[in-house]
């Protein structure tokens, strides 16, 4: 912090900024923050003379930013919405709030998450979740939020507490999608296959034929978000390659069922981390726990629903 005393000619400098970065105007700047736009352009040439370089391109066009000015608005814009998020986390604790931000997929939320939001919420009734959303695969670090699923190699180290289990898939159906036996097969006989974008493209290969009654040539549907995947099988249109961590209770309630008689077990485990940069509150640690237990549960109930799979053995 003291870094940043000494590169700061103010802090009133850095709001000032943030206001002509983001509205593109001096004029705009000043009437938002109630002072003359001559005293935002003096304190914004102030600034820049401090730092020895120019935050902004003066012409008729506004405030135009320069590639120095946008890094430091993209940097300063984000402390800004932390601090902020900060504020509101402190006025909803003084009401007996808190608030938990989750890093999760879209995928896990929608179809894992939502339908037991009534358990979560009665269970932790001073909770208010944020949710950071991840489209695509669960990669990366996590920061910045309390909670993040992510999927690591096996050998990877990670603390006891975060396991969830490990990486299995299999391919799921709904029940409608499944031929009966001497059932006449519909015009569009062959299976359809739904992809991910970025998951691998040969799966079902792995798997063929499946036990869905159809035959013929086999068609696909590919999405970047793997909850539209989970979504297109649990509507009847095809064959989706399930991860257990997003499928469990699709295939515990029987919306979804196994499109086949064998798993597919990854080479990742995939696990609840907290930041490694500041410890985890202990609301934070409940709600981990909370959804590891609610999952090893649900599987465990497919295991017995679907005991051929030999599910519990292959998370375990």
């Amino acid at each position: 912090m003291s870094d940043l005393r000494r590169m700061v000619s103010s802090s009133n400098a850095l709001f000032v900024f943030e206001a002509a970065a983001r509205s593109g105007s001096f004029t705009r700047a000043a009437g938002e923050l109630n002072v003359t736009q001559p005293a935002v352009s003096r304190m914004l040439s102030r600034f820049e003379g401090h730092l020895g370089l120019r935050l902004f391109e003066r012409g008729g066009k506004g405030a135009v930013l320069t590639p120095e000015g946008e890094i430091l608005y993209r940097r300063v814009a984000d402390g800004f919405r932390s601090i902020e998020t900060g504020l509101r986390e402190v006025e909803q604790l003084r009401g007996g709030k808190e608030t938990v931000t989750i890093s999760v997929s879209s995928a896990f939320t929608t179809h894992w998450l939502m339908p037991r939001m009534d358990r979560f919420q009665s269970r932790f009734p001073q909770v208010d979740l944020r949710f950071q959303m991840i489209a695509g695969s669960l990669r990366g670090v996590v920061e910045n939020v309390d909670l993040g699923m992510r999927f690591v190699a096996a050998d990877e180290p990670v603390p006891g507490e975060a396991l969830v289990v490990r990486e299995v898939m299999l391919p799921v159906c709904s029940p409608g999608y499944r031929l009966e036996p001497g059932a006449t097969e519909p015009a569009a006989s062959g299976n359809t296959v739904i992809q991910l974008t970025d998951a691998p493209s040969d799966w079902a290969s792995q798997y063929a034929p499946f036990a869905t009654g159809r035959s013929g040539p086999a068609k696909a549907l590919t999405f970047s978000d793997y909850a539209v995947v989970v979504q297109a099988a649990l509507l009847g249109q095809g064959i989706a390659f399930g991860w257990i961590t997003v499928v469990a209770h699709a295939l515990m309630s029987g919306a979804l069922v196994p499109a086949a008689d064998r798993l597919t077990v990854g080479e990742r485990i995939c696990v609840l981390m907290t930041p490694h940069n500041r410890p985890a509150r202990p609301i934070v640690r409940e709600i981990r726990d909370w959804i590891i237990a609610e999952l090893r549960a649900e599987i465990a109930a497919i295991d017995r629903l679907h005991p051929g799979l030999g599910l519990k053995a292959a998370v375990a």
